[in-house]
């Protein structure tokens, strides 16, 4: 780092980080903070586990972004300094950190994973929402600030302790992606599906009892217990803490969850066990995404017709 600065305060620019080792472990100085001295009166500091990013900024900014890509530019994760919205939950994802956008010197310590799976809002599941770690390779680091890049590229070497090959974590990587990709496939239904659910309560509330489009209101309401079946199906809506289950039976996605929580490791070996599992899972989730897909493009559209057609309103089908 002090090699690179060469009294270029003035300058928006990205260091070039150290290489990294795929380990397991962890460090305070995983995370960046102003109060953290780097010492602490019982225990050792280890140095922090995953790549340490400096960036300098000559001033404060609003917004600035963090890419880390791979070697044929594919953005793996990304960060921001401006990232609002997400309100953590029991049994959810966790938040992403920020990085800041601070005038001087900033400091960014990315932990080698993809991007954390969407959680559905307010259930408890007893996992990890987390993305998997990277594989060794050559990777970048985009610094974006007022619309300019700023790059440098680094490596991430494998753990010299483990005889893992690069054919092995090749095969883990993209049995990971490929299940990660399901889990997120899974849960944004499953949010658009209930936010249709909520919609479709307000609307069918706005049309009285006994009026001339009481047909037209108990149809909605089979509508909304056809996809409340189909929710209650794939996540536990009751469950709120770690011990629940032992009352509320974990749905679909817990179960798909635990597979890919088994299945991930420091040491990357995908078993025939988690293999024969996911598969089993795949074949469930074939027929229970139909059933989503039903209600998403054909069941709901319709009905969403008759509202229009009966003046009560319409439903915000998402794409």
């Amino acid at each position: 780092l002090f090699e690179q600065y060469q009294d270029r305060a003035d300058q928006t620019m990205v260091f070039h980080p150290r290489d990294a080792y795929l380990t397991n472990g962890y460090s305070p100085l995983n995370q960046t903070s102003e109060d953290f001295t780097g010492l602490d009166n019982l225990e050792g500091i280890n140095p922090a586990n995953g790549v340490v990013v400096y960036y300098q900024l000559p001033a404060d900014s609003l917004d600035v972004s963090l890419e880390f890509k791979d070697k044929n530019g594919k953005t793996i994760h990304a960060y921001s300094s401006n990232a609002k919205g997400f309100k953590p939950w029991d049994g959810g994802p966790r938040p992403d950190p920020s990085p800041s956008a601070n005038k001087g010197l900033n400091r960014f310590v990315w932990n080698m994973r993809y991007p954390t799976m969407p959680g559905v809002k307010d259930v408890y599941i007893e996992s990890s929402y987390a993305g998997h770690k990277v594989i060794p390779g050559s990777y970048e680091v985009v610094l974006n600030v007022k619309g300019k890049e700023y790059k440098s590229d680094f490596t991430i070497l494998k753990n010299p302790k483990y005889p893992t090959d690069q054919a092995t974590y090749v095969t883990y990587d993209s049995v990971m992606n490929y299940m990660e990709g399901q889990v997120t496939d899974m849960h944004n239904m499953i949010n658009n599906l209930h936010s249709l659910q909520n919609q479709l309560s307000t609307a069918l509330g706005d049309i009285p009892d006994g009026a001339a489009q009481g047909a037209l209101k108990e149809e909605g309401k089979a509508l909304i217990q056809k996809i409340k079946t189909w929710d209650e199906a794939m996540v536990q809506r009751k469950s709120k803490a770690y011990d629940d289950v032992d009352n509320f039976e974990n749905k679909f996605t817990a179960n798909y969850l635990f597979v890919l929580n088994h299945t991930e490791s420091d040491i990357p070996v995908v078993t025939q066990p988690d293999r024969d599992r996911m598969h089993e899972l795949d074949m469930q989730w074939m027929t229970l995404k139909s059933q989503g897909n039903e209600l998403l493009e054909k069941d709901i559209p319709a009905f969403n017709q008759k509202l229009w057609q009966a003046g009560v309103g319409a439903l915000r089908i998402e794409k």
